[in-house]
């Protein structure tokens, strides 16, 4: 038998509930502001990746653009000025001489001392010569004696000759009393040396001086033995110089030999006269290169009218040297010091060109370039030692010019 079975009560809403107009707009302004926010960061995600892009790029050609260093150039100067040696040298009295005396005695008087300027001729010392005095005196009557046997031997002689035109006399007679004319003649002449001899040792008893000068050095005085022989060690009296003109030998190098020339004006300069120059003229060389030193030995001249310049002084010669034809002159701190040899780099094409040069003359900060360099060309100066051939460089825009030596 059927039963009928209750169901549940199904309850029907009358309708779906509807969203409010208000909580719509805050859905909308929520999804505006998550779009907003999306693309800030979207846009600053790209940007600095493009930023950090940009700056490696930038860094990059910045590290190629350092790697190519920058070099600063000089051009050569063209016609150089010659160089200026300057060469030591003592200087010299133009005559200078110690003085002797030719006599032996004793010191009566000397009438000059040091510092003393004589003229030529002028007495400096007296001698006395007790001894030659007397030998004089004999030889002087020696003399005498001689020549009265020379008379009587003439007058023989005359007579003799004579004679024998009448043959009163032999020939053999007669060619003995013209031999014994003629040994008397000599005789007399003998004599008349050995007066002379001595008349010109007495007159060195007087010391006079042998030209104009002055007194360097007096080394005797009044009572002073004087041996005068030729087996004595002779005694220097005085030291005459003569200073109105000084000489200044000095010793040029053979690289330098070929431009001394006779004339030649140079400038001369002394340690006790700083920031002085005096004029000498080159008067005369040797004409030959010492092996030893391997110099040219050169006399300077200088006038010394005032006598402000001394004898003995140690001076300084200033030599100039011209410069070779075609030659340019370079900076030294140019140069590149090689093993193949000098080299210069010169920038061509924003290339490094490292050029063989030879080199001539060194005037301490530049140096003579012979060959290799051009005024026109662009030299580094204060080249790396890695400084290679061909490498890329830049040239400084400051130009620093030409050189001056």
């Amino acid at each position: 038998m059927n039963q009928a079975v209750d169901l549940p009560e199904i309850k029907h809403d009358s309708a779906p509930e509807v969203p409010s107009a208000k909580n719509e707009g805050n859905a909308r302004r929520l999804f505006v502001a998550a779009s907003v926010v999306v693309f800030v960061t979207a846009f600053a995600i790209v940007h600095g990746i493009h930023s950090r892009a940009e700056a490696e790029t930038k860094l990059q050609g910045l590290a190629q653009a350092s790697a190519i260093p920058v070099v600063e150039v000089v051009h050569p100067r063209v016609g150089a000025d010659g160089q200026e040696i300057a060469l030591p040298g003592n200087a010299q009295a133009f005559n200078d001489t110690p003085i002797y005396a030719r006599t032996s005695g004793y010191v009566d008087h000397w009438y000059v001392d040091i510092g003393a300027h004589v003229r030529q001729g002028q007495l400096l010392a007296l001698i006395q010569t007790p001894e030659l005095d007397q030998q004089l005196e004999q030889a002087r009557a020696d003399l005498k004696t001689a020549q009265a046997n020379l008379e009587i031997a003439q007058i023989t002689a005359i007579r003799w000759q004579g004679l024998l035109k009448t043959n009163s006399v032999s020939q053999q007679e007669t060619d003995q009393a013209v031999s014994d004319l003629n040994a008397k003649r000599a005789l007399v002449d003998s004599n008349k040396a050995n007066v002379d001899r001595l008349e010109q040792l007495q007159a060195f008893e007087r010391v006079v001086a042998p030209f104009e000068g002055v007194i360097t050095v007096r080394n005797t005085d009044v009572g002073d033995l004087i041996q005068a022989g030729d087996n004595s060690t002779p005694k220097e009296l005085f030291h005459l110089a003569s200073i109105r003109k000084l000489r200044i030998y000095i010793p040029v190098p053979e690289v330098y030999a070929a431009d001394v020339t006779n004339g030649q004006s140079v400038k001369v300069t002394l340690d006790a006269f700083p920031n002085k120059e005096f004029a000498g003229t080159v008067v005369r060389n040797s004409d030959a290169i010492d092996l030893n030193s391997r110099t040219l030995n050169v006399e300077v001249d200088v006038e010394n009218p005032t006598g402000k310049l001394f004898p003995g002084a140690y001076a300084f010669v200033h030599l100039k040297v011209p410069a070779s034809t075609g030659s340019v002159t370079l900076p030294s701190n140019a140069l590149l010091f090689r093993s193949e040899g000098l080299r210069a780099g010169v920038v061509r094409d924003s290339h490094v060109v490292l050029t063989p040069i030879t080199i001539g003359q060194d005037y301490g900060s530049a140096v003579e370039v012979l060959s290799g360099l051009t005024p026109n060309d662009a030299v580094i100066v204060n080249p790396s030692d890695s400084l290679a051939n061909g490498a890329d460089v830049h040239v400084h825009t400051k130009p620093i010019g030409t050189v001056r030596p």
